[in-house]
């Protein structure tokens, strides 16, 4: 550890205790969850520019990323710090800092990036969608994070979120993230469902980025997250976030035409949202593709219908006020 210190030292990161910590050293097990503060400042400016709280210890030597604890906190008691890190070091930052904001939203944090290297990813991202990282990615400096070692969770005492998990660990908690979403939703608890659905969704989709887009792994992977969409997009329906809906079954069959699940539930949010003819067409899609869920399609159908006639009648009540004004 002495020596990972001295090196950082040496590429110009500067380490400052500002208050001694109390208690005994934490020592970390690989897996511990590090519960912290820390505000970040342009060096040598200290007007902070954001907060954030969170971290997993993975163990001494570890690379420092997104959702890692960047420092040693086995060297030291719980305490308030600063590290006031060179430009080389936060070029990329801006691209963490982004994903790390995606998390508190309980958002996927590589959401809206792709299968490339860093530098590309900074090229390609002419708005991050904050106007304090765009001004960040477009005039580096040095940084000052300040940083307050709040709690030390042991390996088994939490629940671990899909982010802060290895490639490993991922894969093993997708089925059984997937098994507890399907619980909820029998138990209609739907919200809940979705958020299950959304975290084993994140998981593979964080893993689909280091694969290259259509080759066998990444296929392999999307094929996964399919079903865990269809079921997603089955909870947005019942909780009536129809556009939503209608975003994720598109995407599903600009790859798979043949999806009859995805033209169902695309169908029904269409019809949710007055948009007849597109509700018409893809329910001919189904009954083509699959001439079974002929009575299924006809509900729906009769439903559609149903709901015109009302909202037909509302119109002519609505308009007959106007016009005899």
């Amino acid at each position: 550890m002495a020596q990972q210190v001295e090196a950082l030292r040496a590429d110009g990161v500067h380490k400052e205790v500002i208050r001694e910590g109390s208690g005994a050293p934490p020592e970390p097990r690989d897996g511990t969850k590090v519960g912290l503060a820390l505000i970040l400042a342009r060096a040598p400016s200290p007007c902070p520019l954001c907060y954030w709280g969170a971290g997993i210890y993975r163990g001494p030597g570890s690379i420092p990323h997104a959702g890692t604890s960047p420092f040693p906190i086995t060297a030291h008691h719980i305490y308030p710090g600063a590290l006031t890190t060179p430009l080389q070091h936060v070029v990329l930052y801006p691209m963490v800092s982004k994903s790390l904001r995606n998390i508190a939203a309980g958002k996927d944090p590589l959401e809206g990036q792709r299968h490339c290297c860093g530098i590309a990813q900074l090229h390609e991202h002419h708005s991050l969608g904050y106007a304090d990282l765009d001004e960040l990615q477009k005039n580096p400096q040095p940084l000052i994070f300040d940083i307050e070692v709040l709690k030390v969770e042991e390996p088994g005492s939490y629940q671990q979120d899909p982010w802060a998990m290895t490639d490993e660990e991922k894969l093993q908690a997708v089925p059984l993230i997937h098994k507890e979403g399907n619980e909820l939703y029998r138990q209609g608890k739907v919200p809940e469902a979705a958020s299950k659905y959304y975290d084993a969704i994140a998981c593979l989709k964080n893993l689909q980025m280091k694969e290259q887009p259509g080759s066998p792994d990444w296929i392999e992977l999307d094929q996964k997250i399919t079903p865990l969409l269809l079921n997603y997009c089955q909870c947005k329906l019942q909780c009536q976030e129809y556009y939503e809906v209608l975003d994720h079954c598109s995407s599903i069959l600009n790859k798979y035409e043949d999806n009859v699940k995805a033209y169902f539930k695309r169908g029904k949010a269409h019809a949710a949202v007055w948009n007849v003819a597109e509700a018409q067409a893809d329910f001919a899609k189904v009954l083509a593709l699959d001439p079974s869920l002929r009575p299924v399609v006809a509900k729906e159908l009769r439903s559609l219908e149903a709901r015109l006639r009302e909202k037909d009648k509302e119109d002519k009540v609505r308009f007959k006020g106007i016009f005899s004004q």
